[in-house]
């Protein structure tokens, strides 16, 4: 396929489909001179929404992926995609029949089981709220009651890893720390969260703030907001304020959202671990 190309991608779910987009977009990833159409068919749980989704991939040949249980639509999809001559894919398959040969037992066959109304999926509700309620620096009287607190300067990255964080059923809260403006006394004080400082270089952080103002269309008459020494000035009060706490910190130059919350959590892990 050359370079710069696009392709179509089917993801055919019987569920909402998350899971396919997570595995099609981590795998497209990896290609950088191709980019997916994709075509989302979510909630296919009878022949005829196969067939209206079949109708599409005609008309748009390309790569299927599908996570179907039912049987009977599995044949349909895998047999109109083999006359079609496209190649066809279970992206849950492999991995369901690695657990029965491990566990020695069938699946249920429950369409969307992951997606049960389960008390883990009210605490992600429940945190999703907290953060969203804690989001910069609002309501820190109560930030206590949260499982995670982030500190550190503007455009760290601490609103998304909250939200990322919440998704996962922690209740996160975010403090940014502003030149000149005094930490509120109720963070310093806290006790029962894990407190974490996100920090970045200062040339990161001067990239990203001019870039989101010209974004934004916006002009600050105080330059000291991407100029590079008052930045750095302001990451060394941040990292200053950190070692004074003892809390943890982590560097989010080059870190993705993911990668930044995958740390937090270890750091969440290891801290409940700890006796007493």
């Amino acid at each position: 396929m050359a370079d710069n190309s696009y392709f179509h991608l089917h993801l055919v779910s019987d569920s909402t489909g998350e899971t396919l987009i997570t595995v099609a977009r981590a795998a497209a990833a990896q290609y950088s001179g191709v980019t997916p159409v994709e075509h989302l068919y979510p909630m296919v749980r009878t022949i005829r929404q196969l067939e209206l989704a079949l109708a599409e991939i005609e008309e748009a040949p390309g790569l299927v992926l599908y996570t179907l249980l039912d049987e009977e639509l599995v044949t349909v999809l895998e047999k109109k995609c083999r006359e079609l001559g496209l190649p066809c894919m279970s992206i849950l398959g492999p991995v369901l029949r690695l657990f029965q040969s491990y566990l020695g037992a069938e699946t249920t066959h429950r369409v969307g089981a992951q997606h049960v109304l389960n008390a883990e999926y009210f605490n992600r509700i429940d945190a999703l709220n907290f953060t969203m309620m804690h989001d910069d620096g609002q309501n820190v009287e109560t930030l206590n009651n949260a499982d995670v607190v982030l500190v550190g300067v503007s455009r760290t990255s601490k609103t998304p890893t909250s939200i990322y964080l919440a998704n996962r059923g922690v209740k996160t809260g975010n403090v940014p720390l502003v030149p000149n403006v005094p930490l509120a006394p109720e963070v310093e004080r806290l006790t029962l969260p894990l407190v974490v400082g996100l920090y970045a270089s200062a040339e990161r952080i001067v990239q990203i703030r001019e870039n989101r103002l010209l974004g934004l269309k916006a002009h600050r008459d105080d330059d000291q907001y991407i100029d590079r020494s008052a930045v750095a000035e302001e990451v060394t009060y941040s990292r200053r304020l950190c070692a004074k706490h003892n809390w943890p910190t982590i560097d989010v130059t080059r870190r993705s959202i993911e990668e930044t919350a995958a740390a937090v959590m270890k750091l969440l892990t290891e801290r409940r671990r700890r006796p007493g």
